[in-house]
């Protein structure tokens, strides 16, 4: 036998799904989430999100770049191969801005989508929900809200009533 991964609802239109993950998140549960085929304004919020921590390794990627790139700049300059140039010092911030400029850029970039692999799990190859005739209709006009059995608050009995006070309807378990 094997053991429930989550409960799933399915609800009408957008306002009925907003509403209700406010009611989810008013209702104290941890593990739960939400799915549509487009994005919600507002629906972080609504799910009690905090911001995201993507900007975080953007930031770094960016600093490590410019560093990187200043550092490249100086060592071949001034130290590799100082070579005077019209009387100009063998290094100078000026002239290698081009490459401090695009390590710049390409290192945030490669941060950002570091960053969004590691805060959202990604690559994830397998999940229970994917055996769910339901979830695999969110590409199409479905609108979810999942909560897994993992959250302290789950209960199969009381968890299928609360959705369905909710205005949840199409309600099934998603076995393991």
């Amino acid at each position: 036998m094997s053991e429930v991964y989550a409960i799933v609802a399915s609800f009408k239109n957008t306002p009925d799904l907003f509403h209700a993950a406010e009611k989810v998140r008013d209702a104290g549960f941890k593990k739960w989430d939400t799915y549509s085929s487009f994005p919600v304004h507002g629906m972080p919020e609504a799910q009690g999100q905090r911001r995201s921590k993507v900007p975080i390794f953007t930031f770094f990627g960016g600093i490590t770049g410019f560093t990187l790139g200043t550092a490249m700049v100086w060592y071949m300059n001034a130290f590799d191969y100082p070579l005077i140039v019209g009387g100009m010092p063998f290094f100078s911030p000026v002239f290698p801005f081009p490459i401090m400029y695009e390590l710049t850029i390409l290192l945030a970039a490669f941060g950002t989508l570091g960053g969004m692999f590691i805060t959202n799990l990604l690559p994830q190859h397998y999940s229970p929900l994917f055996n769910s005739a339901q979830f695999l209709e969110v590409s199409g006009d479905r609108l979810l809200i999942i909560i897994e059995a993992q959250d302290k608050q789950f209960d199969p009995v009381e968890t299928k009533t609360f959705l369905e006070s909710i205005g949840g309807f199409d309600i099934e378990e998603i076995e393991d």
